[in-house]
């Protein structure tokens, strides 16, 4: 009987392997086709030697629940009333079983709660499924991004064989554990990743209160960690949906007030579809880009192979092992009216990049201007192993010296083009930028892209983690925004850029490594860079304690730090809450 079920089970995976090859193979020469571009430089690696060792950042602490008084250095100013929240993996192994990737980890919550001028610092693990189910069986039962779960011991062979045959888009086969960064719909806070589920949670006490899943309200698998807000609350993301009828990127919009108490993404809408330029190899995306009008989703050549994912169990790999950077195909980029769901005509490209993180985007006379931290190699998920971010001396060097850095880059996307423009004509009006914006023979725009940086920024690293006063200037034209450098294979300084000048300020302690800067404004300003930047900062150095830095945005000179005498890992995302 097993065997006759294992039988037809085999047959109807051959079957559907036959119908979605051909859709492997169509050819897509306009997506194919790189065209030079010999002013832009190549993929920057550094040339690094003698980098600390930081294994004690990305090893596994003991989460510390109740509150902690930090010690104060300096000036907290007064009306820096509110929680820090923070999140990112804090814990790597189950028993003998260890995860393999930084993003595997459980997720662990922080909270840095100000109240005039004192500080105290919690944290927690989330109590996911996947977390209790792990703790539970002391072993990793739920695989994770560059994990793959090993079939339970305690199962007889065929049971263990079959368990390979689970297909990982099913919902019971996803994990909850949402690590990736605090989100916000109708009011409420939930902790997300890029799979279907999102945990709700108590920002006060940092406890889950319930998990939702997206595709119980509509029909995607997953959604990113990156939502964008209209002024009035209302929500856009972007999701993914795949099935028997193909894959497609979609545009969620989440209305922003609730209708019942109890209710969560209830209302949700997908107002868009865009299929996949490569049918069978979707690009993987982190973020994506918001005007007051319209959605820029980036269609970037790491791709997503649908066959390798659908067989990663029966083929004993993690879903990771499904995702490669293939920079023979260039980059396309999609604009979406917000307002109204439709697609635009024009047909966007650039050389091959990838960017994990935007960083500003808005309008201006009849284009979309779009910010970016790019790379010109997109490997960097390889080089996020366990393994690779734990070495030391020569081999942690080489590792670093082997990655690309990010830098940031702007574009420009007319929006209205004549059919009869010229071909060559650079269709960009802008006075202000060098990004240029060239018609095609075939009739699509060929796109270059502005640096907004100079070499002083190569020096630093590159810059991640970007962020800007987004409350004021998300969607339009703006000035500063904040990151991190990035000379080690975590962010070792804080940087300001300003994009019209090409200026940085940079922050810098050695042995220290600050998180992702977060803005926070002084009450009733109007100012760009009025207000403070907060991170966290944290050593390997076991006789230093790490703590919470409080920089004047303008000037990026330290006011204070709360110093916290627990073992913190580096993390990802956070917000600022104020009260």
């Amino acid at each position: 009987m097993f065997f006759r079920v294992f039988l037809h089970f085999i047959r109807s995976l051959s079957a559907t392997a036959v119908d979605f090859l051909p859709v492997m193979v169509h050819p897509l020469p306009v997506f194919k086709r790189y065209m030079g571009n010999t002013h832009q430089k190549k993929a920057i690696f550094g040339q690094c030697r003698g980098l600390p060792c930081v294994a004690p950042l990305l090893t596994t602490v003991e989460e510390a629940p109740r509150g902690i008084s930090a010690r104060v250095w300096g000036h907290f100013p007064k009306w820096l009333n509110g929680s820090l929240l923070r999140i990112g993996p804090g814990k790597f192994e189950f028993g003998k079983d260890k995860y393999n990737h930084w993003f595997d980890g459980m997720a662990l919550l922080h909270q840095f709660r100000m109240a005039k001028g004192t500080v105290t610092y919690r944290s927690k693990f989330l109590q996911s499924d996947t977390y209790k189910a792990n703790s539970a069986k002391n072993r990793i039962v739920m695989s994770e991004f560059g994990t793959l779960a090993i079939p339970d011991p305690c199962k007889n062979v065929f049971e263990r064989f079959m368990s390979r045959f689970e297909l990982p888009g099913k919902a019971a086969a996803m994990t909850d554990n949402t690590n990736v960064n605090y989100v916000r719909y109708k009011g409420d806070y939930y902790l997300c990743t890029e799979t279907n589920f999102m945990n709700k949670v108590d920002i006060e006490t940092l406890e889950k209160t319930e998990k939702v899943d997206w595709s119980k309200f509509i029909a995607v698998n997953g959604a990113t960690a990156h939502p964008h807000y209209d002024p009035d609350g209302t929500a856009y993301n972007m999701g993914n949906s795949f099935g028997p009828f193909g894959f497609s990127y979609k545009v969620i919009r989440v209305p922003p007030e609730k209708v019942d108490l109890e209710e969560t993404i209830h209302g949700a809408q997908v107002i868009c579809s865009i299929a996949p330029t490569e049918k069978g190899k979707p690009s993987y995306y982190h973020s994506f880009g918001m005007t007051r009008n319209y959605i820029i989703f980036i269609e970037q050549p790491l791709k997503m192979n649908l066959w390798k994912i659908a067989t990663s169990k029966i083929r004993g790999k993690a879903f990771s092992d499904g995702i490669s950077w293939e920079p023979q195909c260039n980059t396309r980029f999609h604009v979406v009216d917000k307002h109204t769901g439709q697609l635009l005509p024009g047909r966007y490209y650039s050389k091959p990049f990838v960017a994990f993180h935007h960083i500003n985007a808005f309008e201006d006379q009849g284009c979309v201007i779009i910010d970016l931290c790019c790379q010109d190699n997109g490997r960097i998920l390889e080089v996020y192993q366990l393994q690779n971010l734990r070495k030391a001396g020569e081999e942690l060097d080489q590792v670093y010296n082997s990655a690309g850095r990010s830098f940031p880059r702007r574009f420009v996307l007319p929006l209205n083009v004549s059919l009869n423009a010229p071909e060559g004509d650079n269709l960009s009006p802008l006075s202000y930028t060098s990004a240029s914006a060239v018609k095609q023979a075939d009739g699509t725009i060929w796109c270059s892209h502005e640096n907004l940086h100079q070499e002083d920024l190569e020096k630093e690293g590159g810059i991640e983690f970007p962020q800007i006063y987004y409350g004021q200037f998300s969607g339009k034209k703006y000035r500063f925004f904040y990151g991190c450098g990035f000379r080690h294979l975590v962010g070792d300084s804080l940087i300001k850029v300003d994009v019209v000048n090409k200026t940085l300020k940079v922050w810098r302690e050695d042995g220290f490594y600050p998180s992702e800067p977060v803005f926070v404004p002084v009450p009733g300003t109007n100012e760009e860079d009025g207000g403070v930047i907060l991170s966290v900062v944290i050593t390997p150095n076991q006789n230093e304690s790490n703590f919470l830095l409080v920089l004047d945005a303008k000037n990026f000179e330290e006011l204070g730090r709360a110093e916290v005498p627990v073992q913190m890992p580096y993390g990802f995302h956070g917000t600022f809450i104020p009260i």
